[in-house]
């Protein structure tokens, strides 16, 4: 059993106990290789004692299961490990207070507060039904949600979770907890599914809003305002409706919860009065506001062809002219014309480039002239993103030095622009398929060094390597693409090999497939045309690596 001071398996120092059930305890242990602290979950092993045995395969089961799974709102397992008289189970410690004790220290919570972590709550479960097979939490309820200093929840004991098989009809046992468990959940009234954890949801919602312990009397959901009149009617509507007893008359879904949450507003009786008051006011005023809008809509036409005139015209004096700096101006004069449109900012940004460097200042200078909440409305935004991601990536020279090259932060920079990208562009775009494959590079390099630290980087290098390579034959494909742009990635090829060339190889990339692609990055680098001074330097520099990059090959796979 587990001492304070004592240390698990030579990594895990035991600090201090943090909490302890019926059959288990858990710590507070640092990591001794991580300097990390994690929560170490001790189940003890009792012979003989078959309700010890079904703990002790629920808790693996449980650690097995979320080992599998990757959301900001549940924890991660880390390691399992079992002794003879004992298993541990090595977890994320989760700052913060669970659910129960602040209703029990603070009573009912905001309605605003609840319906914010109630959208948490449907993200995680949707997250889990949505894998497959769909995972069934089954134990919603405040005391298993915690809420962390930052404001977010984690969602904690899978002990009951189960993974959803379409070909049973019921589930074995009952398992939950009374109050908050769906009927189903009982035994002889089907498989639990989305829905029992919708019930389950709308139960606990219940609790947080109300102060109302679902398990003690009147053991009864009365409807949310009988306890509170200031309660939303719309609210009050979307728990009922959790709480049916018969699957088929509850949300489908955790998305279907979300949306109603999202608009609950919309269904609450003070909010459909207003509604209707609004449109006896309308219908007030129409006739006055159609014969305004005529003299309205001849003034706007009026305006919107000076604008379309003003902003072509400020494009081609942007266009013909030479001076940087005037250029700029022009595209800056189009841009507040029409800020949601993207040929100004293209313009900008190409404007920005002509000496080879996307500047502090000029990032400064653009980011006060685009809105995001705007021009993301437009159609083509995502077209947009795509360049300014590029602009990011291969010129930006924030940190950068005689001495230090900034390529991690120029990617690191360019991630958010192509997740943008990705998720505004179409998937039918020349671009789209590159946008993901820079974002996957981009996250990639600004995920990897705190992977390493927590021992949680094993098989994202393979992935990495392909996604470079699939960008080397794009690149290559294009024949009008800038000799900057070929330097760059060929440099950041030749950088991960030398720097995780180890890694490949236990990834499982193949010695042969790293040296064909040194082997055609050193072709293709002494065949770019250089026209710079600076893109004369990139080349020679690059060249004079080409031995370095070989040696990391010969090293990581010496004696293979």
């Amino acid at each position: 059993m587990a001492q304070l001071g004592s240390v698990i398996e030579g990594k895990y120092e035991v600090l201090k106990l943090i909490g302890k059930g019926g059959m288990s305890k858990v710590y507070l242990a640092m990591d001794k290789r991580l300097n990390k602290q994690w929560a170490v979950k001790e189940i003890e092993k009792k012979a003989k004692d078959k309700n010890n045995e079904v703990i002790i395969q629920s808790a693996i089961a449980e650690a097995n299961m979320i080992k599998k799974l990757d959301h900001p709102s549940l924890p991660r397992i880390v390691d399992i490990i079992e002794e003879e008289h004992v298993i541990y189970v090595i977890m994320d410690y989760i700052e913060g207070e669970p659910l129960s004790k602040i209703l029990d220290q603070y009573g009912a919570q905001s309605q605003d507060t609840v319906i914010e972590w109630a959208k948490q709550l449907c993200e995680v479960l949707d997250y889990l039904h949505t894998n497959n097979p769909p995972i069934i939490y089954r134990d919603m309820k405040p005391a298993n949600v915690m809420l962390k200093p930052d404001g977010n929840l984690k969602l904690i004991d899978f002990g009951i979770a189960r993974e959803y098989k379409q070909e049973n009809l019921a589930d074995t046992v009952s398992l939950g907890t009374k109050g908050y468990a769906a009927p189903e959940q009982f035994g002889g009234k089907g498989q639990t599914d989305a829905r029992t954890d919708v019930y389950c949801l709308g139960v606990t919602l219940y609790h947080l809003v109300t102060g109302q312990k679902p398990a003690e009397p009147p053991y009864e959901l009365y409807p949310i305002r009988h306890w509170n009149p200031q309660l939303s009617g719309g609210l009050e509507k979307i728990i009922q409706k959790c709480t049916q007893l018969n699957p088929a008359d509850r949300y489908q879904s955790c998305a279907e919860l979300l949306y109603a949450l999202e608009h609950y507003e919309e269904v609450d009786d003070a909010y459909r009065a207003k509604q209707k008051a609004k449109l006896r006011k309308f219908s007030i005023v129409f006739v006055a506001a159609v014969l305004c809008l005529m003299v309205g809509i001849l003034g706007q036409v009026m305006n919107t062809q000076k604008n379309n005139a003003d902003y072509d015209r400020n494009i081609r004096l942007a266009e013909k002219e030479t001076a940087d700096t005037r250029k700029m101006d022009y595209y800056i004069n189009a841009i507040d014309i029409k800020p949601n449109e993207n040929k100004a900012y293209i313009g900008l940004l190409n404007a920005f480039k002509n000496d080879a460097a996307f500047t502090v200042e000029e990032e400064e200078q653009f980011k006060k002239k685009i809105d995001l909440m705007d021009i993301q409305e437009n159609p083509h935004y995502g077209d947009l993103a795509f360049e300014v991601g590029k602009a990011y990536w291969y010129y930006y020279d924030y940190g950068k030095s005689n001495n230090s090259d900034n390529q991690i932060t120029r990617m690191k920079s360019s991630v958010k622009w192509f997740e943008d990208a990705v998720r505004y562009g179409s998937k039918k775009s020349d671009y789209y398929e590159m946008a993901a494959i820079y974002q996957e590079i981009g996250k990639f390099n600004q995920d990897i060094t705190l992977q390493i630290e927590e021992a949680s980087d094993k098989g994202k290098y393979k992935p990495y390597w392909e996604n470079i390579k699939s960008l080397i034959e794009m690149i290559n494909q294009n024949p009008d693409e800038s000799e900057i742009v070929k330097l760059e990635l060929y440099k950041l090829t030749m950088y991960s090999v030398e720097t995780y060339a180890r890694k490949f190889k236990a990834d499982g990339v193949e010695q042969s497939d790293l040296r064909s692609v040194i082997e055609s990055v050193k072709k293709s680098t002494n065949n770019v045309t250089v026209n710079a001074e600076k893109t004369t330097t990139m080349k020679n520099d690059l060249i004079s690596r080409f031995e370095d990059t070989e040696k990391a090959i010969d090293n990581a796979y010496r004696n293979t």
